[in-house]
């Protein structure tokens, strides 16, 4: 079954409270599948065993990349994209439909060094909607462009267009037809801290299962879903995205930091499982520091993530990927 978030509003008690927290030395990338009603009764072993894969290769690429040199803006949207080709994500291909049937995507990064970033909301043909945020951050005075004005402005950097239907897949729209029953989101994340200390952030998808034509959630909204801060921390976000923009929740994160002298464990937990929990808002996030700390935390049953890094106690490279709550980290999780 692939990753399911319920659409509902929950009681503040049911809320989970599932937080890990380790700190890497050097280049270290980390990512996010979406956060939700994840739980291992759900999966089979072999549906576990492909996610875990894919979140192993994405990784494995992305990490090579750091140490190879590339800008940390390549790795985040060389991961991103990777997420968006893979169907088990709610990103580009396999990504939800609305109401009307059509799939619209969203994406956005962001460059902790400079506060440059780039973002675009309501895609219908853009094969990868991560290269066109960066585009619109390198490329244009903006930093959101939307719909038809997006994709026409893809139409000058040489983007892939592909049909709507592309990004359809026969689960999604098995979930279509019973979207008014169970309606799901999702997204796509990175996080990372590159070979010169730099923090990037960046995030992808294809929002809520039946919503609104037009609604546009908190990926594309820097500072909501996406926010990176060498003076605090690099941050995607995934959850009910009206919730992460009335709290502006990944900037909320770097602002405690910076401003309450929080560390990036507690002020991640505070937004979580404080700020959040107390509208009964669902989801998540992964963040990274300048000084390598990184965190994964939700209040969900779930969440899709991984990362790979040096361990600045042991000094080894090392990978670790999990899906379900309940933190093993670090005795029981396998590296």
């Amino acid at each position: 079954m692939r990753f399911l978030l319920l659409f509902l509003a929950v009681p503040l008690a049911s809320l989970a409270q599932n937080h890990e927290q380790f700190v890497f030395d050097g280049p270290a990338v980390v990512i996010h599948g979406g956060a939700g009603g994840i739980e291992r009764k759900y999966y089979t072993e072999e549906q576990i065993a492909s996610y875990d894969s894919s979140l192993r290769v994405i990784l494995n690429a992305g990490y090579a990349m750091l140490e190879e040199g590339h800008t940390g803006m390549d790795v985040v949207v060389h991961c991103l994209t990777l997420l968006e080709n893979n169907p088990l994500f709610n990103a580009g291909k396999g990504a939800v439909v609305n109401a009307e049937g059509t799939v619209e995507l969203d994406a956005s990064v962001m460059n902790g060094a400079t506060k440059k970033a780039g973002a675009v909301a309501g895609l219908r043909h853009i094969k990868n909607p991560a290269k066109l945020a960066r585009d619109v951050m390198d490329h244009t005075p903006h930093v959101l462009l939307i719909g038809d004005g997006a994709e026409s402005f893809a139409k000058t950097r040489s983007h892939e267009f592909v049909e709507n239907k592309y990004f359809l897949t026969p689960k999604r729209e098995g979930q279509y037809q019973r979207w008014k029953e169970m309606k799901k989101n999702g997204t796509v994340g990175v996080v990372l801290k590159d070979a010169q200390g730099d923090l990037y952030a960046g995030t992808s998808t294809g929002g809520m299962m039946g919503k609104q034509y037009g609604r546009v959630g908190d990926v594309p909204i820097i500072g909501a879903g996406t926010y990176a801060d060498n003076n605090g921390a690099a941050v995607s976000c995934t959850g009910h995205g009206e919730y992460f923009i009335r709290e502006n929740v990944a900037f909320q994160v770097n602002a405690r930091m910076q401003y309450e002298g929080l560390t990036l464990e507690e002020s991640a937990s505070r937004v979580i499982f404080g700020v959040l929990n107390e509208e009964a808002g669902n989801g998540g996030l992964i963040a990274i520091d300048a000084n390598g700390n990184v965190t994964w935390t939700f209040n969900s049953k779930g969440m899709f993530r991984g990362a790979k890094g040096k361990m600045k106690e042991s000094q080894k490279v090392m990978i670790h990927t999990d899906i379900f709550g309940d933190p093993t980290w670090p005795e029981q999780c396998g590296f």
